[in-house]
């Protein structure tokens, strides 16, 4: 099996808020992990609340930057540079479904966002078909695309997230 995804000695420090008379103190979010995924794997990330599951997922896709280390996807180096062009073959599924879908937004506005921003919904019905779908494929109704995320269950919160995380098929 080829390497799809390869994490090198990754870390992630956090500067800790002092007064100007102390020297910075960081917080080792994530601290010298290293992981590989094969192409066609499932991978899973297990560890306690707080030790750095999130840090590591939103590391990885470059939501923060790394302080050091090394991301290779598809064997190409992309720690630093343009993730432009990844984005939309990297896809995060947040935990907290609660704080992860924007309150002002539609859930069929929220599942195109993505499709928008990389030209992949062609026309209005296309897009709206594509929502459809996708709402269908998660267990929902596709008439739950004209709703807001406060009127959803947390496990059906979590579903919107997975229809937006498959809008551009990563």
């Amino acid at each position: 099996m080829s390497k799809l995804l390869e994490v090198k000695n990754l870390k992630k420090l956090f500067p800790i808020k002092s007064s100007w008379l102390e020297p910075v103190r960081y917080v080792h979010a994530v601290d010298d992990i290293s992981f590989t995924i094969n192409k066609g794997e499932t991978f899973g990330l297990v560890g306690e609340s707080g030790c750095g599951k999130t840090t590591v997922g939103r590391t990885v896709i470059r939501l923060y930057e790394p302080t050091s280390g090394q991301i290779i996807y598809d064997g190409k180096d992309i720690t630093q540079g343009d993730m432009l062009p990844y984005r939309r073959k990297m896809q995060i599924i947040f935990q907290d479904p609660y704080a992860s879908l924007d309150p002002r937004m539609t859930v069929g506005d929220i599942i195109a966002e993505a499709m928008d921003i990389h030209r992949l919904s062609g026309t209005k019905s296309e897009r709206d078909e594509k929502i459809h779908n996708l709402l269908t494929l998660v267990g929902l109704s596709p008439e739950h695309g004209s709703r807001y995320p406060h009127e959803f269950s947390g496990g059906q919160r979590q579903r919107i997230g997975i229809a937006r995380a498959l809008a551009v098929r990563p």
